[in-house]
C-alpha cells in the first residue's frame, strides 16, 4: 500500500478540488467532501497505474512539512490517500488444458464474474498459499511421532 498527501481546496460557489503535490497534473474533485475523498483515491490509483504502464518512476511520498512549506498550499487542507501499490503489467503465458477442464474453468470464472485469466490467477495464488510452509510452528517430519 502507498499513502500520499492530497490537498483539498474549495473556492466559494465551487465544488471541492483535490490535487497531489507529488503528482502534478493528478487532480480531481467532488460536490461533497466524501465524493472528493472517494474520487481522490480513484484518481491517484489510476494515475499510478498509468505511470507504471509508461515505465515512469513512482516518487516517494513527500512529508507534511515539505507540502505545507510551499506557500501555494497555505489555504489547502491536507489529507492522506492510501492506494494499493500499482501492479506491473501482466505477463502472457501459454498453458494447455483438456477441453472439458477449460469449460469448467470458464463456467467457474463466469459464476465469480471474473475473466479466465483472473480466475486462474486467483486459484493459483490460493493453492500456492495453501502449499506454503507454515511460519512459526515446528514442522513434523513424515513418519515421526511426538510420543516417545
Amino acid at each position: 500500500m502507498a499513502t500520499y498527501i492530497a490537498l483539498l481546496r474549495k473556492e466559494a460557489k465551487s465544488d471541492f478540488g483535490v490535487d497531489f503535490p507529488d503528482f502534478p497534473g493528478c487532480v480531481t474533485g467532488g460536490r461533497t467532501l466524501e465524493e472528493a475523498r472517494i474520487m481522490a483515491a480513484e484518481a491517484l490509483g489510476l494515475h499510478l497505474e498509468g505511470m507504471v504502464g509508461d515505465g515512469d518512476e513512482i516518487p516517494s511520498p513527500s512529508t507534511l512539512d515539505q507540502v505545507t512549506a510551499d506557500p501555494a498550499n497555505a489555504d489547502a487542507v491536507p489529507f492522506l490517500v492510501t492506494v494499493r501499490d500499482p501492479q506491473p503489467k501482466a505477463v502472457r503465458v501459454n498453458v494447455s488444458f483438456p477441453p472439458d477442464v477449460l469449460e469448467q474453468i470458464d463456467e467457474a470464472a463466469e459464476r465469480e464474474s471474473l475473466s479466465r485469466s483472473a480466475f486462474l490467477a486467483k486459484a493459483a495464488l490460493a493453492r500456492a498459499r495453501a502449499a506454503a510452509p507454515k511460519r512459526g510452528g515446528r514442522q513434523r517430519r513424515r513418519g515421526s511421532s511426538r510420543a516417545g
